[in-house]
């Protein structure tokens, strides 16, 4: 897996997990009125740094050239930061169910270890460390711990609404979607996304549009979003960006970058967060990690287990008992 400040720093200023097409840097309003940045279309699709047919620039025409250079590699990073944000929220929910029984099922011997122990010799220190170990086995939770992996930003996830209403819960395949999927999810963020649109009718048409893709593609669901292509193709196209005073697209520059900066540090805090750290570890295979996990978790508490019984004078069952764990 290819993190968005890694694949930035590998190639283009601003990009994407697979570098399909490479984006170019957000400038600030100043390089902007320097010429930094400007570029245009030529007939044959090219771009060139010239006027067509040797008229005579707009006073506008660079800065127009800058502002939708700067809207593209805006659009490229946000894609790379969403795929990456999805890949982490799918692991995140993929680690709680597969594993949450293994650590569990670890606390909780811990937790009789100690009170054995306890039990043994009387010392205080050991009848503190077994209270402590027992009330860690079921805490006193805290409100984002209530509603972790139950909320977002939007409300109730799709699982937790599911099961309220008591519907199929349709949890995540994959941590990372087929190929298939990314590719399709990548080509939809790029035509519809919101920040194309040239009124508030049109981006609220976009966003209600992408919340759909966004659903489907955490979903891995490369079908539903075939369909969403062939709607989208069928759908209004949207009109064409008229010419625009400098005022305004020296405003919509520094939007852009200060848009920049915010997904720079929400990709930095995906990376550096617990569930980003980990998924670094097996940057080709997600999926698999969380097999090793389990099966390093496995093997803990069948070691736990022998402990126990040895501390308890009881037949060691923990070959038995540890296959019980679900994974």
């Amino acid at each position: 897996m290819t993190t968005p400040e890694a694949e930035q720093s590998q190639s283009a200023p601003v990009g994407e997990p697979v570098p399909e097409q490479a984006g170019a840097e957000v400038p600030s309003a100043a390089g902007a009125a320097a010429g930094e940045g400007s570029v245009r279309e030529d007939s044959g699709g090219g771009v060139g740094t010239g006027p067509a047919d040797g008229a005579a620039p707009r006073p506008e025409e660079r800065l127009e050239r800058a502002v939708r250079a700067a809207e593209q590699a805006l659009i490229e990073y946000e894609i790379a930061v969403d795929t990456f944000r999805i890949e982490v929220e799918n692991f995140s929910r993929l680690h709680h169910q597969k594993l949450g029984p293994m650590y569990s099922r670890l606390d909780e011997l811990d937790a009789r270890i100690a009170e054995a122990k306890a039990a043994r010799t009387g010392d205080p220190e050991d009848i503190r460390l077994a209270d402590e170990a027992r009330a860690r086995v079921m805490p006193m939770p805290g409100v984002e711990e209530l509603f972790h992996g139950w909320m977002d930003g939007d409300g109730l996830f799709p699982e937790a609404a599911a099961m309220l209403t008591e519907q199929p819960v349709r949890p995540p395949q994959r941590v990372r979607p087929s190929e298939e999927a990314r590719k399709l999810y990548r080509e939809l963020a790029r035509k519809a996304h919101p920040d194309l649109a040239q009124d508030d009718d049109e981006r609220k048409r976009r966003e209600e549009f992408i919340t759909r893709v966004n659903a489907a593609y955490s979903r891995g669901d490369a079908p539903l979003l075939r369909e969403l292509a062939e709607e989208w193709a069928a759908g209004p196209a949207p009109a064409e960006r008229g010419p625009s005073p400098s005022e305004e697209l020296y405003a919509r520059l520094e939007w852009l970058a200060q848009r920049k900066e915010l997904l720079t540090l929400v990709a930095r805090e995906l990376e550096e967060g617990a569930i980003g750290s980990m998924l670094r570890i097996a940057p080709d295979d997600p999926d698999r990690l969380l097999d090793e996990i389990a099966d390093q978790l496995l093997a803990q508490v069948a070691e736990r287990e022998a402990e126990l019984a040895a501390l308890l004078g009881e037949p060691d069952t923990s070959a038995g008992a540890s296959g019980s764990v679900e994974s």
